[in-house]
């Protein structure tokens, strides 16, 4: 067992990061882990930021991943993963949904959507993994699960089998949701 691992989930109100955190956090005890977690809420109601911190470990007395301390950064979207940059250690990875919410100030043409983000990330020392998760999440059934399916691909990266995943998965979501949300889970745990 690895001592820890730090993780950030960045998007925005209404992506399902709070539910990502909530599998993650059941998959993690189911394997022995401590686990601390906390989200800081922007506006989320009119798509502001939204950020989780998730520490798992051994023995651990902070739930929050201090900046240039994350392993992993699961950004749904772009420009949020660009913001929390400075959280990711060097060398790590961010997974990087390809899915825009445009902010306020873009849609009234106030700003520009920041161009290059990759680039961006790959030059401060990032490990860029796209995804199109909502192409993914419509093929499983429903773009309500984009969250979900980038979960799957961040567990590719952890040391958890795919079994506790998936019981993490129907321990956190409603019987009737449990078959689309275990299918959006294997398309991104399955993704290459």
């Amino acid at each position: 067992m690895k001592d820890s691992f730090n993780i950030l989930i960045c998007g925005v109100g209404g992506q399902g990061s709070i539910l990502a955190r909530k599998i993650a956090c059941a998959a993690f005890i189911r394997d022995g882990y401590d686990i601390k977690a906390s989200e800081v809420h922007g506006m989320a109601q009119r798509g502001g930021s939204v950020v989780t911190h998730f520490r798992a470990g051994t023995q651990l007395f902070s739930p929050l991943v201090e900046e240039g301390q994350a392993d992993y950064i699961l950004g749904f979207e772009p420009l949020e993963a660009l913001r929390y940059l400075p959280y990711l250690k060097n060398g790590g990875n961010i997974i990087l949904n390809t899915h825009q919410v445009l902010p306020m100030p873009v849609l009234t043409g106030e700003s520009e959507y920041p161009h290059d983000i990759r680039g961006r990330i790959e030059t401060a020392g990032g490990i860029v993994k796209e995804v199109e998760a909502l192409q993914l999440a419509l093929e499983a059934g429903s773009p309500k699960v984009m969250n979900v399916v980038l979960l799957g691909v961040l567990a590719q990266f952890l040391p958890l089998p795919k079994e506790i995943w998936l019981e993490a998965v129907d321990q956190s979501v409603p019987p009737a949701y449990r078959e689309l949300n275990r299918r959006a889970f294997v398309a991104g745990y399955s993704l290459k």
